[in-house]
């Protein structure tokens, strides 16, 4: 038998900040929560853990996120962590330097904010890497950076049209400029070269690795399947599990083929059987319902506005039309699938709440829609009443330059207001899950609850870190824990996860302060000392 105590420290439960306490857990399970002093109580004998004033919590876990993408990403040329177009430029060129046997330049992490219209060029790369083609999608996987040669290699000029799922960047005389949105990425994509199984699986590895880091104990993968260049990860996932190497508890969402109809059930049926092996588990299927405001491809009840800020004639695309959503969504229910849905405009909100209405709420498969960037004041009821879990990205609301310069102009003032509702949703009785979508944005939790309580980017400068962003919006620190811990362990139906409480699995995070102790504005300044899972320290 194995014990381990931790003690002298504050906890949080899973639901409520609990103040000190200490935990007892024996064989990787929870044996006892003790509230208070522990000095009134006989603690056991076995190996103490000191929390030196920190706070122990259950292990986070992220609902949407992309694990193995993130990994390839972080050793590629990963553009993730730097900051404007020299920087990415810089660093481009430096890593094509030191791969001259590199036959493309493949990697991503690039912000639209660093470009003007979020639309960098082929020139610029062209500049760089003139010798070999270069693909790398931008942070929201939405759209690809490309340059000249390419183009040239997918026969992209002036002549080709626009998939129906997509859009190439032009110029004023139909000429390719080098940004690839949504569908046309894939023009590009499949001519990259396949990657191997040996680098998709040190990517898993270096994705787990660093989402352990952050105080991350499992997760959902948002798309296993073939999409943006990337092939189905759902071998890489199996193989891992098998080998004893996933040491995270890994919902995966299987990708909903939106060129395919009602047919591909099956397939999915037999892939969920086929991947679904000891921690990790292949129930779930992610439909992609609408696209990104920032490039005019969320899904909108009125049209975008121009930069004058009159109407267009842009909606944005339903990528599965409302009435076959409505009619897939029941048949995967029928089937055992949770259904995971991407909506960021408000009619693909409503779309795919639509698409969850009338489903027999006795089949307990903890549907969710995730993103929720624009959710029509209408609508923000309709979530508690169907039972369908709110998977937010905190992180996302605050004023960065993204929201400033490529958004807030296109949506208009009243509309504006409707975005990252997390505060409306929660008062209406929603059940709030947290995700990063990490590569998209930092996997940090902590990073993203500051957002949640402040509304504004810790360390960030200008609006994005002084300018509160919807106030009233804002979520009190324990219900953003909540969301991260107990709240995404539920809709990865882990009841025996995210909680503190005996019998539960003792997966759990330890910080190097109490974030319920200090002051809201230094929430983003506390960080991981270490990372358990099944009661073993894995980070």
């Amino acid at each position: 038998m194995t014990t381990t105590v931790f003690r002298n420290g504050t906890l949080f439960d899973g639901h409520r900040y609990v103040g000190p306490g200490a935990v007892v857990v024996v064989d990787g399970r929870i044996a006892d929560v003790l509230v208070g002093d522990p000095s009134g109580h006989t603690l056991p004998g076995g190996r103490v853990v000191d929390l030196a004033g920190g706070l122990l919590a259950p292990g986070f876990v992220d609902a949407h996120v992309h694990a193995v993408q993130g990994g390839l990403e972080r050793i590629r040329c990963d553009l993730s962590e730097l900051d404007g177009r020299e920087a990415y430029l810089e660093h481009i060129g430096a890593y094509a330097a030191a791969h001259p046997e590199l036959p493309w330049i493949l990697g991503g992490g690039w912000a639209m904010s660093a470009f003007p219209g979020g639309t960098p060029t082929a020139a610029d790369l062209d500049r760089v890497v003139p010798d070999r083609p270069v693909f790398l999608p931008n942070r929201d996987h939405h759209g690809a950076w490309v340059n000249s040669r390419a183009l040239e290699i997918a026969g992209i000029d002036a002549t080709t049209p626009d998939p129906a799922h997509g859009r190439v960047e032009r110029d004023s005389d139909g000429n390719p400029t080098g940004t690839l949105h949504e569908g046309a990425m894939h023009a590009v994509a499949r001519h990259t070269p396949r990657t191997s199984e040996e680098e998709y699986y040190r990517a898993l590895l270096a994705g787990q690795a660093h989402l352990h880091a952050l105080g991350v104990t499992g997760w959902q993968d948002a798309i296993v399947g073939a999409y943006a260049g990337m092939d189905d990860p759902g071998p890489t996932y199996l193989r891992a599990a098998q080998r004893g190497d996933l040491t995270a508890d890994v919902v995966g969402a299987l990708w909903w083929d939106r060129d395919r109809g009602e047919e591909q059930v099956a397939d999915l049926v037999e892939r969920r059987a086929l991947y679904t092996h000891g921690r990790f588990r292949a129930t779930s299927v992610k439909v992609m319902q609408d696209g990104v405001a920032e490039n005019g491809t969320a899904a909108l009840t009125a049209p975008y506005l121009d930069r004058c800020g009159h109407a267009t004639t842009n909606t944005g695309p339903s990528f599965v039309p409302p009435e076959r959503l409505r009619r897939y969504v029941a048949r995967l229910d029928l089937e055992g699938f949770q259904v995971h849905v991407h909506g960021i405009g408000d009619r693909g909100v409503r779309e795919a709440l639509d698409a969850f209405e009338g489903l027999d709420p006795g089949h307990d498969r903890r549907h969710q829609i995730a993103h929720l960037q624009l959710v029509h004041p209408d609508d923000v009821a309709r979530f508690a009443a169907l039972g369908v879990a709110a998977d937010v990205q905190m992180l996302w609301a605050c004023l960065d330059e993204q929201m400033v310069d490529l958004t807030l102009p296109f949506l208009g003032e009243e509309r504006a207001r409707w975005q990252y509702p997390f505060g409306d949703l929660h008062r209406a009785g929603a059940r709030l899950v947290a995700g990063s979508d990490w590569p998209v944005s930092t996997p940090d939790p902590l990073q993203a609850m500051h957002v949640a309580v402040n509304r504004t980017a810790h360390g960030e400068t200008g609006p994005a870190g002084e300018q509160p962003f919807l106030p009233e919006q804002a979520l009190a620190l324990e219900t953003a824990f909540a969301a991260y811990t107990s709240g995404s362990a539920w809709v990865n139906h882990r009841d025996d996860a995210g909680v503190l409480r005996p019998g539960a699995v003792a997966d759990l995070v330890v910080l190097d302060r109490d974030p319920f102790a200090g002051l809201p504005g230094e929430i983003g300044a506390a960080g991981v000392v270490s990372t358990w899972v099944d009661g073993h320290q894995i980070h």
